[in-house]
This record gives C-alpha cells, sequence and structure tokens, in this order.
C-alpha cells in the first residue's frame, strides 16, 4: 500500500552478507505470477526454509530482530533485473533498504514500489551492523525530507541521495501514473500553449 514517505524511525533487520542478488530475494520459481500479491512471504524462501517448508536459522527467522528497515551488505540487489526482488521487499514489509552499493536496476525497482535505497559509506554501514549486533533494539532514523539516515545508538549521521522526481513521488504517495494523473493540467496548459 502506498504511505506518504516522510521521517521514519525503527529497528533494523541485519543481513551482513555481500553481493546478495535477486535471485536469492525472490527464488526464480515464483516469478509466474503477474501481480504482486503474496511475494512477501516468499522473499529469501530458500534462505529462510528447507525443501519441507521447515524454517532454517535465518534473521528473518529470529524474533529478536524486526522492523521496517533492513540493512545489508554492499552490493544489494545484483544479478538479474527482475521486478519481483522489490515486490517482495516491500511485501514483506520493508520500507527501506540500508547498503553501502546497490545494483542500478534493483535500485531504480525499490524506489519504484515505495521502498527507500539510502546508500550509505562503508564506514557508516560496518558501525551499524555493530550497534544491532551489541543491541538488537538499536533504531535508526531516515529523514527523507533532509536526505539523512541516522543511528540514533551512536548519533552518527549521512546524508544520502535521491533523485528529486523520485524523492516527490515517494514523500506524496505517488506513481509514475498517479504523477501523471495529478500533472494532467500543466500537460494539457503546456499542449494548447504549443499548438501550432
Amino acid at each position: 500500500m502506498k504511505q506518504p514517505f516522510h521521517i521514519i524511525e525503527s529497528t533494523c533487520v541485519p543481513l551482513p552478507l555481500e553481493n546478495v542478488d535477486t535471485d536469492q530475494i525472490i527464488p526464480a520459481r515464483f516469478l509466474k505470477a503477474t501481480d504482486k500479491e503474496g511475494f512477501g512471504e516468499n522473499l529469501f524462501r530458500d534462505w529462510r526454509y528447507n525443501p519441507d517448508g521447515s524454517p532454517k536459522d535465518f534473521v528473518l527467522n529470529d524474533p529478536t530482530y524486526g522492523g521496517c528497515v533492513l540493512v545489508a551488505g554492499r552490493n544489494f540487489g545484483s544479478g538479474s533485473s527482475r521486478e519481483h526482488a522489490a515486490w517482495a521487499i516491500a511485501g514483506y514489509g520493508f520500507r527501506v533498504v540500508i547498503s553501502s552499493f546497490f545494483a542500478d536496476i534493483h535500485k531504480q525497482n525499490e524506489l519504484n514500489n515505495f521502498v527507500l535505497p539510502v546508500v550509505v559509506s562503508e564506514g557508516f554501514l560496518a558501525q551499524l551492523f555493530k550497534s544491532i549486533e551489541a543491541d538488537p533494539k538499536t533504531q535508526v532514523r531516515i529523514d527523507l525530507p533532509n536526505q539523512t539516515v541516522t543511528n540514533l545508538a551512536t548519533g552518527e549521521s549521512e546524508h544520502f541521495d535521491i533523485n528529486g522526481y523520485k524523492k516527490y513521488c515517494l514523500e506524496n504517495a505517488l506513481d509514475d501514473i498517479d504523477f501523471l494523473v495529478q500533472s494532467k493540467d500543466k500537460i494539457e496548459a503546456f499542449e494548447a500553449a504549443h499548438r501550432h
């Protein structure tokens, strides 16, 4: 569901693995579906469950961790460009993914699905993982209007970049079509002014 995005404070789910690809995020066998429903329950399916459906020792199965922020290692979302990976992340309930590097297409797919990818320095990411390990109740504060992310355990804060159009869409809970509909009067005025 689309919700306006301004400031979020949340505990985190740590996934300190590098090069997590889209096939690990959502295995290929789940790609037959064409709508977004139900993808969240299969997020990291093969890491979460054995073939018989019993749970594995994996962070999403650990009640110690929770919240709407996933903290991931470098190069998150590499591999194939499947949008289903972003559907699964959003469907599970994550609103933010923090990493030191995202694969470009996956980063865009997250933004298109109202998940904010926050790129931080390697040092900030390492410190955040340390804080969460020391205290699973560690919270982060993501301030989209000011484009800052703060580790509330240490007070350390960093600025992050985001495309201005995508920022506007997130703040106003608009997808690309909503934005065009909202801009209809301006488009029509432009068309009228430029008719020959």
